[in-house]
């Protein structure tokens, strides 16, 4: 682990109770202005065994920065600090918007867990575009995602996916086509059959020369028929990945008094159920797309199921709220452990190994 996550963590330690104990947005938004004065990263976590190949792009590790944590793009630069083998930002729409009302967003400190109701809040792809192209210019020594949206007024939503693609392809090295947040309403419409051919096709259309791989993120709250419908789309249409999964709307026994709270859950609760669905997108694709384990994550045991399960990348997000920032440092470094102990030479090696 690097020298300023373990600093990180050994603060974050430290004034746990006071940030617990304020709003998880007000929160959320300090961290980002403590990071954005950080330098940039130019080095990222990385070794023999942790290097990964996917859609044609080098990742250091496979442990990524899910999406919500730098929704505008502002503090990509210096999350390969932390241990992060690839960042995604966003989501990002193409019209500003201030998403639904505070507050929108809560802990769940004794199930580890997080609701948000956040509704896409983001300051639009033009404002976004400008950031990440700075970055460009300057480098990031890891692959950058772009997750884009629809506005949630939106009169053509498949349009907005579409506009998303042509702006924010020349700048990424892939894009998310995220249709499945709870939080606009009507958005995980665009997971049906018909919609997502629709969907995909014109994302395709826009993208032109600078095609970029294309992932699509998914809900976990899917039935057989569905998880099979969108595989095959997913190849029918080339998808370079999938991601299993986004927050769920279920709600499994919880002991905090914002359980109820409405919004998508993520975190501890989510794990098994992220864990089957990544399961389940396996058996029904057979190994033909590659899959991005997300939701729960929480140690390098976590992690290295979902890669056993068949995640050749994980993401990780709500866990850092419990865990600290050096949790993609530790989580990296413990795949390289447990690929050892297991007899494989690469974690790459252990993709869709168990069962």
């Amino acid at each position: 682990m690097s020298l300023l996550a373990s600093a990180a963590d050994a603060a974050y330690a430290l004034v746990r109770p006071l940030v617990h104990a304020s709003d998880g947005e007000a929160a959320h938004d300090l961290t980002l202005a403590a990071l954005q004065p950080l330098p940039r990263a130019r080095r990222a976590l990385t070794s023999p065994a942790l290097a990964t190949g996917l859609a044609g792009l080098a990742f250091p590790n496979p442990v990524g920065l899910a999406p919500g944590f730098d929704k505008d793009a502002r503090v990509a630069h210096a999350m390969p600090h932390f241990g992060f083998g690839f960042v995604e930002v966003g989501t990002l729409t193409p019209l500003p918007q201030a998403g639904n009302p505070r507050p929108r967003l809560f802990r769940l400190v004794e199930d580890r867990a997080v609701v948000n109701r956040m509704g896409f809040n983001n300051g639009g792809q033009a404002a976004a575009a400008g950031r990440i192209a700075c970055l460009r210019r300057h480098g990031l020594p890891v692959p950058l995602g772009i997750n884009i949206g629809a506005n949630k007024d939106s009169a053509d939503r498949i349009a907005d996916y579409a506009k998303g693609a042509a702006t924010m392809a020349p700048l990424a090295d892939y894009l998310t086509v995220n249709i499945s947040s709870p939080n606009t309403p009507g958005l995980r419409a665009l997971q049906d059959k018909g919609a997502l051919e629709a969907l995909l096709d014109g994302v395709a259309a826009e993208q032109g020369t600078a095609a970029k791989p294309v992932f699509l993120k998914v809900a976990p709250d899917l039935e057989s028929a569905d998880i099979d419908d969108i595989v095959a789309v997913a190849v029918d249409r080339g998808l370079a990945a999938i991601i299993v999964s986004n927050t769920t709307i279920e709600r499994p026994a919880l002991s905090s008094r914002h359980a109820s709270e409405a919004g998508g859950l993520s975190g501890a609760p989510l794990a098994a159920l992220a864990l089957q669905r990544l399961r389940d997108f396996r058996a029904a694709s057979g190994g033909q797309v590659p899959l991005i384990g997300v939701g729960g994550i929480a140690t390098p045991e976590q992690a290295w199921d979902r890669i056993r399960a068949g995640a050749s990348l994980v993401q990780i997000y709500s866990a850092m709220v419990y865990e600290g920032p050096g949790l993609a440092a530790r989580i990296a470094r413990g795949l390289e452990r447990l690929a050892a102990r297991d007899g494989f030479a690469k974690v790459s090696d252990a993709v869709g190994t168990a069962g």
